[in-house]
């Protein structure tokens, strides 16, 4: 691979930045890869108790080899993500910028698969709002599915472009910015990407990335915080980058604290002396990657969020809820076209506020639908955080459990009739109904798992 890497690109980072060239290029040739995964502490687990941690995320974990996911329950009842460990400075970077004892609103503009948004989602309150939004209509579900295996209430997702963003003049606390780029800190990864790879294409992504950040920055409130980040080395992506900011809008760059231990290079902008902190293989556990903090000063609208309109859950709707969710004073149930959905109490207002400016395809929890005199309960409510603790559960072992996420048949002995949570290691993977003579596999079949060699 070394003949592939682009002379320009690498030039470039011996001429700007001093990089050792040698180590950089052995680290694209050398074959290694790196596995990481981040725990998610709201569905705690004892596996991976012995993986070494990671120096920047509490719940980051470095594997020693990479097992099959696919095979395992854990991974899809979403006790955990598998994510890129660079990335995973995110955390830091917010620790370091917010206070997340607030209850606060946090936009992730372009948040598919959810890496970033499930990590997010890890350090909020639970009155805090999450808006995971994606702008590829395709990889919206991919987007939903991990958010709602990871559990929380508090997630909406949209599927809107970032102008739209506009009508939300000074609503979020802080934006995280993950901008399509030129993909060239994902060579190691993904040695396809060098094909792809050219002088022009930083530049399109460059000019790509300034619409983004204009298109969003109305929606920031005054003192608010931009992340913005992205998997590039090219300095007209990055630095470059937060240079334009700094002169086109009122914004403070944010220097964040590292440790020499962890490798990570901190840069400054050319105009600016904006930091900005760069990821480099050779460097450090994780693959390339740049992040940089801006805190907003110019003044923005505040927001008219008004009191929030009666949702249209009547009595008896509200009894047949009652029986599968916790009983919570902080939850609300919201009637979205004759779907029940649960959201946080204090966020009913934003809910409407929110429903009349973008296109959103998650909201909360999505309870189920009432059919008659009972519920015919919603795949988001089995792997979600609200459902009822005493709810029917099977405990499925590992075979089991991979043959009802494939949605074969299951045989299995029990004396209940009516629906039950399919449960491995006490954690739930979806719904199944209890029949006299067969038990139907409720798991959503855009989901299961379709390769026939995970046993």
């Amino acid at each position: 691979m070394a003949s592939k890497l682009p002379p320009a690109l690498i030039r470039s980072l011996i001429e700007e930045y001093h990089i050792e060239d040698q180590a950089f290029i052995e680290t694209h040739t050398n074959g290694d890869q790196l596995t990481s995964i981040r725990l998610n502490p709201l569905k705690p687990i004892n596996a991976f108790s012995e993986a070494e941690k990671m120096p920047w995320c509490n719940n980051g974990r470095y594997l020693t080899e990479r097992p099959s996911f696919t095979a395992d329950p854990l991974f899809h009842a979403g006790c955990y993500y598998v994510q890129e460990a660079s990335s995973m400075f995110l955390e830091q970077v917010l620790k370091n910028t917010l206070d997340l004892n607030e209850n606060i609103k946090v936009l992730d503009l372009c948040a598919a698969p959810g890496g970033k948004s499930t990590l997010i989602s890890s350090l909020l309150t639970k009155d805090s709002l999450l808006l995971a939004n994606e702008i590829i209509k395709t990889r919206v579900p991919v987007l939903c599915d991990n958010l709602n295996k990871w559990g929380p209430e508090n997630t909406f997702v949209s599927n809107n472009d970032p102008k739209d963003f506009k009508r939300l003049e000074g609503y979020f606390d802080a934006i995280v910015v993950d901008a399509p780029c030129s993909g060239s800190g994902m060579f190691r990864k993904d040695p396809a990407a060098i094909d792809e790879w050219s002088e022009a294409a930083v530049l399109l992504c460059s000019q790509r990335q300034q619409r983004i950040l204009a298109d969003i920055m109305d929606s920031l409130k005054q003192n608010g915080i931009l992340i913005y980040s992205t998997c590039s080395y090219s300095k007209q992506e990055n630095e470059d980058i937060s240079d334009w900011l700094c002169e086109t809008f009122e914004l403070e760059n944010v220097r964040i604290p590292i440790e020499d231990s962890w490798g990570i290079v901190e840069t400054q902008s050319d105009q600016h002396k904006s930091y900005g902190y760069r990821f480099y293989p050779h460097k450090v556990k994780g693959e390339g990657f740049f992040i940089a903090a801006f805190k907003k000063k110019s003044v923005s609208a505040i927001p008219q969020i008004r009191r929030a309109k009666e949702n249209g859950v009547n009595t008896k709707s509200n009894e047949i809820l009652n029986k599968w969710l916790n009983e919570s004073p902080d939850l609300r149930k919201v009637n979205i076209n004759e779907e029940f959905f649960a959201i946080p109490a204090k966020l009913e207002a934003d809910l409407q506020y929110l429903q009349s400016r973008l296109y959103l395809k998650k909201s909360g929890i999505r309870i189920g639908k009432v059919m008659g005199k009972d519920l015919v309960p919603n795949h988001e409510l089995a792997v979600s955080l609200v459902n009822n603790v005493n709810t029917y559960r099977i405990n499925l072992n590992r075979d089991q459990s991979i043959s009802y996420l494939k949605r074969e048949e299951l045989k299995i002995e029990s004396e209940h009739r009516g629906w039950a949570l399919m449960c491995f290691e006490s954690y739930p993977l979806g719904w199944a109904k209890i029949l006299d003579n067969r038990i139907n596999n409720y798991f959503p079949k855009e989901i299961r798992i379709t390769n026939p060699n995970v046993i």
